[in-house]
């Protein structure tokens, strides 16, 4: 009897033709993310199985239980489907067991075995009675849900199940770059859409010496706690400063962050080009600032035809929060260092900007060749599982 973790998939379940390439993905992020580790994945359309050494089946767990595409994982005990090896194994297991009530459910996938799934639940469950003593069956609340999976070679005998994110596999979707600030909106951004199974890279706008170098080290730090849903993350750091002060002496205040975010776009849209990405991804939420009511937002939007995904743009803050201190940023996010959006902050910002308007302050200087610059000049380093910060 061999003890393994088993993953079930979930909402990958739901897919046909392309399932294969989903589950082929969550083993790619699986190995990626195991590395370190000696173990043996085997992997087929409704089951993964992982064997590793007993002292670190613990550790493997809490690694892959924030692997994107897993809905569930089990400590299962793996045995050759044989009706009399099945039966010694259950009654091993359940002595060693505590337990007053239980109750067995068995999956009988394959359809060969000689004895359908209602029956062999009753005859495991009349097992446990007679040899067990103080045990009594609950088939509504039980203590103990012991589980039998039968299937073609081997049979998996497990009970507690451990729940994982859900949603598909990082990267089955292609890669966006996340408008990373230091607040705690983009976090939670960047954690919704990797679990669409997308794979990000990140972008920061920095102004020194408006902006210190605080601000951008704890930008790096949710980075790496990113990284426990993506194990490499690219971070791209703009110096933002001469677009910034341009826009402070050059545009009327109130439409001072309208320029600023359209500027931002403008640049984000190059960098997303150069490393072939597919969406901008933010965490802009409808009428939480100036700059999110829709009117800002379609004209912000207007210098980019790239498609822009919101995660949090219908969520409330405190909705916001509780999935902040769910993955773990949330403690970095409040530290309290100003980024480019609160800096130069006007007291009356336009919440219903004009775009001719728009597009008529911005006229008055040359933007272009400051992005151009501030593009050539970007600072990129990758930020990995092992919270190393690596230039490139």
């Amino acid at each position: 009897m061999e003890k393994i973790i088993l993953i079930k998939y979930g909402e990958l379940t739901t897919k046909k033709a392309n399932r294969n390439l989903f589950v082929n993905k969550i083993y790619e992020n699986i190995k990626e993310s195991l590395a370190n580790y000696d173990v043996k994945i085997i992997k087929n359309r409704v089951r993964m199985f992982i064997s590793v050494k007993d002292e670190q089946i613990e550790e493997v767990i809490d690694i892959i239980k924030n692997i994107f595409g897993i809905h569930s994982i089990v400590i299962a005990y793996k045995v050759n489907t044989n009706i009399d090896l099945i039966k010694n194994s259950v009654l091993e297991i359940a002595k060693n067991t505590c337990f007053s009530t239980f109750k067995v459910e068995t999956d009988r996938a394959d359809k060969s075995f000689p004895i359908n799934s209602i029956e062999f639940s009753k005859e495991i469950g009349g097992l446990i009675l007679k040899n067990i003593s103080n045990k009594k069956v609950d088939v509504h609340h039980p203590e103990y849900l012991l589980k039998i999976e039968i299937r073609n070679d081997y049979t998996y005998i497990y009970s507690k199940e451990i729940k994982a994110l859900g949603g598909y596999p990082l990267g089955v979707a292609g890669k966006g770059l996340l408008m990373l600030s230091g607040g705690i909106d983009s976090p939670v951004a960047g954690y919704m859409a990797m679990k669409r199974g997308i794979k990000i890279e990140c972008i920061y706008f920095e102004s020194p010496p408006h902006t210190s170098v605080a601000a951008k080290n704890k930008v790096k730090e949710l980075v790496s706690i990113l990284n426990k849903y993506q194990p490499s993350i690219c971070l791209h750091i703009i110096n933002f400063t001469e677009l910034q002060e341009a826009i402070y002496k050059n545009i009327d205040p109130s439409y001072m962050i309208t320029i600023m975010r359209r500027m931002m776009y403008r640049i984000s849209e190059k960098v997303l080009k150069q490393r072939k990405c597919l969406v901008l991804i933010n965490g802009e939420s409808v009428g939480q600032v100036a700059s999110q009511t829709l009117t800002s937002m379609q004209v912000i939007n207007n210098v980019t035809n790239l498609p822009v995904i919101r995660p949090v743009a219908c969520l409330d803050k405190l909705e916001i929060i509780d999935i902040a201190k769910k993955i773990g940023t949330y403690e970095t996010s409040i530290l309290p260092y100003e980024d480019c959006c609160t800096i130069f902050l006007p007291k009356h910002p336009v919440i219903n900007p004009n775009l001719e308007k728009a597009i008529e302050y911005e006229n008055t200087f040359d933007y272009q060749s400051l992005i151009e610059k501030a593009i050539d000049n970007k600072e990129t380093v990758i930020i990995d599982k092992n919270y190393k910060k690596i230039d490139i």
